[in-house]
């Protein structure tokens, strides 16, 4: 092999950085994507939540009742009253990487926060960082900016034990970033649901919870549940359940605090535990789907150095409830276990929800004729999607709308040195040969996969369930995401609806989107499902080249531009050339998160958009909707 003498690799190639640039140069690594704030799992959220799980700590160790905190524009502010970090530690523990007192079960046993990582990837990633600890009559504080120190000092203090931090995150990474509170609210309310006592206060605004998860399953179901709802506690696990007749399963799950929105082990044994339980009380074979289908509930556990998947973590990887390195007296050491998180949810479950329908015999008709009902629904439905599936085999119309990728999410093993892309993993679902030959031309393979929809989609909302299932554009599109059986069995993490800009192009979103809400909630609610934003406009010179997705960013182009100036109007995916085209699903691509909260009534939210035409439906498009005109009406 022939040596390339422009790249020598000698004593100078070899790097060693400072702690704070390796957070800031990897920052995947430890917060997940950056982001500028408009999804759920944006960085700045796990800044916030990294600072707040230090401070929850605390409370879960018996100190502090209160947590203030204040985001004003782009800054944070969090105020626990627990014990403070030791003083002379303050530096230490927010800028030295594995420096934190959680490595000791005996100070946080089940804490939620990195450990030594968590406030040290807030101090990097912020332009400004600030902390105060404050102990028996002292303060011992220090100022930074993106991980350096400008100050520090330890003097007098009057305010009460706990700790302080500032922190404003670095525009530099979170590029032209903001919160958004409806975030905040969500992940505050949920930490007020989870630890009973624990008064939050977000911008002046108390949160607090006396009856903890059913309280969360009580203020956030959007329907009326078939039975009161069967809520059970026991040391480190709690949990709530009942059934209503929506599609699908709605399952919040928690561990330490967090809210691990993607599953996990905790998860996937409490689902095996209600299905094994309901079986074994009737004495009837019934299948897991049909128990499960129309369930709500909720499950928490308390377990000590949780194992994540990923940084964010948004999904729990542990298999045992504790893992401990012992040493013997003669210097070996061995791991002792504690039980495993299947055995210990299965066995919560199993005694007593088993115990609690002995003692509330009158929902056991209701739960039994709720199971049988889904069971025979599930069976047509299987019979008919079967035949359309067929079908659609003998005439090799599936190979023809969908363009897979080489990798996908349900991989149990990704590709080594491919671990970060598993989230990138994407299914476009877009409409006409155009569209879809443009993507496929210049996605990804690796990760990016395309679905081409034949003309409008059958509205859910307005047809049954059989004949939605008769529908072969839908049955499709089920197989290709993998979910026909199971969510976990979902083969790309981001669903990406990408249509023309036109009425037929919002006509056919609103249709893909009501098919996934009404029979696949928890696709939108676990974020999964986006809209992809494409520019409505290029503006260009003979010097620069710009895209416009809107028209206050075309008229900005048009006025920094200036002299010589062409528009060109987008109005479909199709007119987008190849090479321009590649920019808007990579790096740069623009998603719109499709969100679904749990209090939102799905029938209500459907009934607006795609039940009966209404004078409200109507006055709603003409109040947010551009019209062609306003489009193409330009000023230079």
């Amino acid at each position: 092999m022939a040596e390339n003498s422009n790249h020598t690799y000698n004593d100078d190639a070899i790097q060693t950085l400072e702690w704070n640039e390796h957070i800031r140069r990897r920052a995947g690594m430890y917060i997940g994507r950056l982001g500028n704030g408009d999804r759920q799992g944006d960085g700045i959220y796990v800044l916030l939540k990294e600072i707040i799980d230090n401070s929850i700590d605390e409370f879960s160790m018996g100190f502090g009742k209160k947590i203030d905190i204040v985001i004003e524009d782009k800054t944070v502010t969090v105020r626990d009253f627990g014990r403070g970090i030791p003083l002379n530690k303050v530096v230490d523990a927010t800028s030295k990487l594995n420096t934190g007192g959680k490595f000791d079960d005996t100070n946080f046993k089940k804490s939620v926060g990195m450990n030594g990582v968590g406030t040290k990837a807030v101090n990097a990633m912020s332009v400004d960082f600030y902390v105060a600890s404050y102990r028996d009559g002292q303060c011992s504080y220090a100022h930074f900016t993106r991980g350096n120190l400008l100050e520090s000092a330890i003097v007098p203090s009057n305010e009460k034990n706990g700790t302080f931090i500032r922190f404003t995150p670095d525009e530099e990474m979170f590029n032209d970033f903001s919160f958004h509170m409806e975030f905040v609210e969500s992940m505050v309310k949920n930490y007020s649901y989870l630890k009973k006592g624990l008064t939050l206060n977000l911008n002046g605004t108390a949160y607090k919870s006396e009856n903890g998860l059913l309280d969360l399953v009580t203020e956030n179901m959007s329907e009326t549940p078939l039975y009161p709802l069967i809520h059970l506690e026991g040391e480190d696990i709690e949990i709530v359940l009942t059934h209503g007749n929506s599609y699908g399963e709605n399952i919040a799950t928690f561990v330490n605090g967090q809210n691990t929105r993607d599953g996990g082990t905790h998860l996937a044994a409490y689902r095996e535990a209600i299905a094994k339980t309901f079986k074994d009380f009737y004495k009837k074979d019934y299948k897991p789907e049909d128990i499960r289908q129309g369930i709500v509930g909720a499950i928490s556990i308390q377990i000590q150095e949780p194992i994540f998947e990923g940084q964010t973590k948004t999904k729990l990887g542990s298999t045992y409830m504790w893992e401990k390195q012992v040493k013997a007296k003669d210097g070996s050491t061995s791991v002792d276990r504690g039980p495993t998180i299947r055995t210990f949810v299965n066995d919560f479950v199993t005694k007593n929800l088993n115990d609690y329908l002995h003692m509330h015999m009158d929902i056991v008709p209701v739960i039994e004729d709720k199971i049988k009902a889904s069971q025979a629904e599930r069976e047509e439905i299987a019979g008919v999607q079967k035949k359309s599936r067929e079908r659609a085999k003998k005439t090799a119309v599936y190979n023809r709308k969908l363009r897979d990728c080489r990798y996908h999410f349900s991989d149990t093993k990704f590709p080594k040195g491919m671990e970060e892309q598993k989230e990138l993993t994407s299914i476009f679902i877009t409409e006409g040969d155009s569209a879809s030959g443009t993507i496929t031309k210049v996605r990804n393979a690796n990760n990016q996969a395309v679905f081409s929809l034949r003309g409008k989609p059958i509205n859910c909302f307005k047809e049954s369930r059989k004949r939605v299932a008769e529908n072969e554009e839908l049955n499709l599109l089920i197989a290709a995401l993998g979910v026909e059986e199971d969510l976990d069995n979902l083969r790309y993490n981001n669903i990406i609806v990408a249509t023309d800009a036109d009425d037929d192009g919002m006509h056919i979103r609103m249709l893909v989107l009501t098919f996934i809400m009404k029979y696949y909630p928890e696709l939108i609610r676990r974020g999964h499902v986006y809209i992809l934003q494409t520019p409505l406009f290029r503006v260009h010179n003979k010097k620069e080249r710009r895209y416009c997705y809107s028209i206050e960013e075309r008229d900005k182009a048009v006025k920094e531009l200036k002299n010589g100036v062409e528009i060109t109007r987008f109005k479909g995916l199709g007119e987008i050339s190849s090479d321009e085209f590649v920019d808007f699903i990579g790096e740069n691509m623009r998603l719109d998160t499709v969100k679904l909260s749990d209090e939102e009534s799905i029938q209500t939210i459907m009934e607006f958009y795609m039940g009966i035409n209404t004078y409200e439906r109507q006055h709603f498009i003409m109040d947010n909707l551009r019209s062609e005109k306003e489009l193409e009406d330009v000023n230079i």
